[in-house]
Formats: C-alpha cells, structure tokens, sequence
C-alpha cells in the first residue's frame, strides 16, 4: 500500500496475508521473554518517515538534527500505546492531516493516510502489529494486520466507506477456519479480539496470546514531560502519583520518604550528581494550606533548605527523571492492566528531550542510572537527545541510539 489510503474493495496489505489455516506458529520456549516489551516500531509512511524500522530496546535514545523525525517516533509510540489502551482514534492521532507524509498525495476519492506498526516479543513470540489510518476526509481506521511466525491472525479492511466499520477476518482453525465480523473503524481491532474470541481452538487460543501480549506490552507507557515552570509552585496531596509534567513531584517524594525510605534515600544520593551545591538530604514540608514542597537539605541538620522553587530548570528536569527511573511504575499516573502480575509487565518511560536544559554532568549521571535501572527489565526508557549526549550514551551497556541523521 502506498502512503495514500486503499480503495474501498481492496485491502491495505498483500492479499496473502488473509487469515488462513495454514502457515507455520510464533517461536516459544525458555528463551522467550516473559514480560511483553515493544521491540520495535515501524513508521512506514508517517511524515517524513517512509519504511522506517527502528529498534527498541532497554534504553533507546534518538538523535539527529531538528526536524529529522526524533519526536515523531515517540509520538507514533505514544498513540500505538493509547490505542492499545483502548483509546479511540481521534484522541490519539489529533492532527491526523498533520500525520500524512507532505509527498502523499489524494486518491481517486479525495483520500490520504498514513501507516504505524510495531513488534511485541513475549512468550507468543514476536508479533507484529501494522496499521493503515485514513486522515482524510475523515479519520478512520482503514486496515489493519496481526501477525505472529508468518501466519496472519487478524486482517481488516474498509468495505463500505459509508459506514462507520471494518470487515474483520481472524484466524480460528476450527470447523470454520476463519471468523468473520464487523469492527468499529476508530478503535484497534486487536484491543477488541480478547472481548471476541472464545478461545475454544488451537486457533483461536493463539489469537488471544497474540492480541493480549501486544495489548499488554502497548499499554504500559508513561510519557514524562517535566516542566520546571509547573513544577516550582507546591503540589496539593492527591493519589500520590506522579503526572506528566511532573508538577506534583513534592507529593510524590512525600510518598517516598514515608512509604520507602530506602528508595527516598536513593533519590536524594542522586540529586548531589545533579543539583549545584551540598546536598545532604531530600525534604518535605507541609505548608499552612496543606500543601507540600521539596527541599534541598544542605547541612543534614534540618535547617531550611533550598525549596525547588529556587532550583534552575535543569535542576528540576534532572531530579524529576531520576525520581521517574528510580519510584518505580507503581507511582506514575498510568492504568496498567490491573490483572496480569506485576512481575509480568515492563514499563516503558518515553521521554522526548531527555537531556534538555541539562549539562554535561547532568545527562551523564541520568543515562548511567538510566541503564543501571533498565537492565533489570521492569522498567524501560525510549527518549530524544542531542548529539552531546548520544555520543556518550553509545558507550553505555544496553543502551540503543538510532541516529536519524545517519
């Protein structure tokens, strides 16, 4: 399929890929990965990206000279991510127009589109996820293609542009070798297949392990975005779970101090790598309104510190990633699927400017931590850096830099 969207009758991927019966299973075993994990994201025609493959792994940083496309990898992540998470289309994707490469132009119909994909590893095995999305006229989901060892398990197509649905054909090996139903056009396929399959066959069975490893292992994602300018007012007490932009970072690290002291502690022994001046120790004050504020403690005698008001912007973005890579996923403002084991899900951080406003010192204290973190598996970063830091980042064990202006 080119980067415009497919006729109404045809489908957006190779005919031989329908769901049939035949066609060899995804790869099992000991050597499997028990966590589901994004091993790689495909931008095959999505702005400036065409037949772009890019590996993932424990920490992935992309770099490469503005405008090369760093940021668009980690948005095509985020939205593969929320439509994992059942979000619909217009959510994720709220330029679509935006979306479609400059050079694609209209079909005979007036239409254009753009193609993602991804790869989850797990104990099914690697499976692939391809999706082809019509920006206009309308946003819609024209296409899409599950497949695990070279056996397509879910294909959709537009039929019928009048209405709001896709023909959805999965793969059964039962009596009827393929089952046949309409899905809705602004949601993925694959996050419904768990709701549709009775799993009763072999088929069917293999279908579900495939369509819950990708769901699992797009879902688990926190987007962190520290902004210092939000970050310097206190934070009021909520649920104690760390947003986006990070400006409740005080009540988070009030959740540490009282709920893990060890791990608080860690926190404060990484800030003296990255806050100018002594750093004894990492405080908490309640204010008179019943808000919080972090403090710097400089003497380690409970004297007044530096609150982070006072702290530089590079200050305030270095301690909220370290807070991020070292709290854990319990305490990011994310819905993980509540009924699979801990144990058994990786989240992923994306990170778009990892090393902005920060100095040299700084990013190198944050990618060693970063890649200690990381390698245990329970945690995992993708991000954006400038040359400076990606350039150390490749001396770094189990860290992945994908140059885009290679």
């Amino acid at each position: 399929m080119d980067a415009t969207c497919p006729s109404p009758v045809s489908l957006p991927f190779e005919p031989s890929s329908r769901p049939g019966p035949s066609g060899p299973s995804g790869p099992s075993g000991p050597d499997r990965p028990s966590r589901p994990t994004v091993t790689e994201v495909r931008l095959s025609a999505f702005k400036g990206h065409r037949s772009a493959v890019f590996p993932i792994g424990p920490v992935t940083l992309f770099a490469g000279a503005s405008g090369s496309g760093k940021s668009g990898v980690l948005q095509v992540y985020e939205a593969l991510a929320g439509l994992g998470a059942g979000d619909e289309l217009g959510r994720v994707f709220p330029d679509p127009a935006g979306c479609v490469p400059e050079s694609a132009g209209p079909d005979a119909q007036g239409r254009r589109g753009f193609r993602v994909g991804c790869t989850v590893d797990g104990p099914a095995g690697p499976v692939r996820l391809d999706l082809a999305v019509q920006a206009e006229p309308e946003l819609r989901v024209v296409g899409e293609r599950l497949t695990l060892g070279g056996r397509t398990l879910l294909t959709t197509a537009l039929r019928d542009p009048g209405r709001s649905s896709v023909q959805a054909e999965w793969h059964t090996a039962g009596a009827v070798p393929v089952t046949r139903a309409p899905f809705p056009d602004d949601v993925l396929g694959t996050a419904l297949l768990p709701l549709r399959v009775a799993g009763k066959t072999e088929g069917q069975r293999q279908v579900l392990a495939a369509a819950e490893q990708v769901v699992v292992g797009l879902r688990s994602v926190f987007a962190c975005d520290p902004q210092p300018h939000r970050m310097r007012a206190p934070a009021a007490r909520g649920e104690g779970r760390l947003r986006r932009g990070c400006d409740n970072l005080a009540e988070v690290l009030e959740r540490t101090r009282t709920g893990c002291r060890r791990r608080h502690a860690r926190i404060a022994a990484v800030a003296r790598g990255g806050c100018a001046g002594p750093v004894a120790g990492l405080d908490v004050q309640e204010l008179a309104d019943g808000r919080v504020r972090a403090v710097l403690a400089r003497d380690g005698r409970g004297a007044v510190g530096t609150p982070l008001e006072r702290l530089g912007e590079g200050e305030l973005r270095y301690l909220a990633l370290a807070s991020v890579l070292l709290t854990g996923p319990g305490v990011f403002a994310v819905d993980q699927v509540a009924e699979v084991p801990d144990a058994l899900q990786s989240l992923t951080v994306l990170a778009d400017g990892f090393d902005r406003g920060m100095d040299p010192r700084q990013t190198g204290e944050l990618l060693a931590l970063a890649a200690e973190i990381c390698a245990g598996g329970h945690l995992r970063l993708v991000g954006t850096a400038g040359a400076a830091t990606a350039a150390r980042a490749r001396e770094l064990p189990g860290v992945t830099v994908v140059d885009l202006g290679a």
